[in-house]
């Protein structure tokens, strides 16, 4: 089986699992309890955590640790709203964030809150002017992702960074889920204040992820308990979780893989580009190990199903919504024409994609397309 869905979730690597399984066995203890056990648990913690925020570039930083992606988007964007609110409640964010941001920026709006939603172009990009002219200089939250999970598309997080910090007081947070470990990120300075991670998109253990945010800046609490994590996310700390995420992190810096996944991409653009009645979704603007294509009057699933029938793993689109059957909020934002809307298939490499890979890949992909003219496939409309 070829495995094109990495943007989805990707395998955990051998050594975070190694990791993982140690620790589990050796420090089980609870890191708040007092006793010697304990402690040995919550130095391997902090050892963790100063690790992190290395790995993002930053002197200092707090990193607190979630279930995930989305529980940290939602801890950053209801958080940091909240704490803020009594100075402003005026939020910016994009038409194609994450689901995670937008459904709590919404639940926001029903709190009181003002929301700006950012539009794109058919890339997928958005207009720093357009950022500027809606900024504040009372703005309470910007939210701006810094690679699209569903075609890629990469936005300018650091010149986004500087209008911010030029132009207003807000609380600048960036959606890493999909970038991290592909291109580079930092934490404060140039980057954002705050910053997102998750751990199954770097071959880490599903069910773990963080809110890293700069020294002297901490979202308000959403959830309530014992006051763990600096009395930000109660609950008991996962050692073993933390101490593989941060081993994740550190082999995907080490071993960034994003000339190859270059090399990839390019190949398969300049093949893909030769077909008709198929489109590339931000060609030029979108990371390097993600490619999105729309067909023309089939649906994207007919293409997925006859893949995997030849052993190929691709997706329709992300993978939190890809059971819905209507068309995505980031293909209506970007203006993909009718025809294409219900054709979009995702193609996410991973770090142990090879160029053999591709060519199969591009074997599979000419006979779908001659059986497409043919409208010999069956479910082909």
């Amino acid at each position: 089986m070829i495995y094109f869905d990495n943007s989805a979730t990707t395998a955990p690597d051998e050594r975070v699992l190694a990791s993982f399984m140690e620790v589990n066995k050796r420090f089980f203890a609870n890191p708040a309890s007092l006793h010697a056990a304990g402690k040995e648990a919550e130095a391997l913690l902090t050892r963790s955590r100063e690790q992190i925020v290395s790995l993002l570039g930053a002197v200092k930083g707090e990193v607190i640790f979630t279930s995930g992606g989305t529980e940290a988007n939602n801890l950053a964007i209801i958080g940091f709203a909240k704490k803020n609110s009594l100075r402003s409640k005026h939020i910016i964010t994009t038409k194609v964030e994450h689901s995670s941001v937008l459904n709590a920026v919404a639940y926001l709006e029903t709190q009181g809150f003002e929301v700006d939603y950012l539009s794109v172009n058919k890339q997928g990009l958005i207009s720093v002017d357009e950022l500027q002219a809606k900024l504040r200089k009372e703005t309470n939250l910007v939210s701006i992702m810094h690679v699209n999970n569903e075609i890629g598309t990469i936005q300018p997080i650091a010149e986004c960074a500087r209008i911010i910090k030029e132009n207003s007081r807000a609380v600048f947070h960036s959606d890493a889920v999909q970038s991290f470990g592909k291109l580079s990120i930092s934490l404060g300075g140039e980057g954002p204040d705050a910053i997102t991670i998750s751990a199954h998109k770097i071959n880490g253990i599903k069910g773990s992820g963080l809110l890293a945010v700069r020294q002297g800046l901490t979202p308000e609490a959403i959830n309530f308990g014992g006051g763990q994590e600096q009395g930000i996310r109660s609950g008991t700390v996962s050692v073993p979780n933390a101490v593989a995420l941060a081993k994740a992190m550190r082999i995907s810096i080490q071993e960034l893989p994003q000339k190859n996944f270059l090399h990839l991409r390019s190949r398969l653009v300049n093949f893909l580009k030769r077909f008709d009645n198929v489109v590339i979704l931000a060609p030029e603007q979108a990371a390097p190990h993600i490619t999105t294509i729309a067909f023309a009057e089939i649906k994207g699933e007919v293409a997925v199903n006859f893949f995997q029938e030849n052993e190929i793993i691709l997706s329709t689109s992300s993978a939190c919504s890809s059971k819905n059957k209507s068309v995505g909020h980031v293909i209506e934002a970007i203006g993909l024409p009718e025809v294409y809307k219900k054709g979009v298939v995702r193609i996410s490499l991973g770090t142990t994609t090879t160029e053999q890979q591709v060519m199969e890949f591009e074997t599979v992909f000419t006979r779908f397309i001659q059986l497409l003219k043919r409208g010999k496939h069956n479910g082909m409309e």
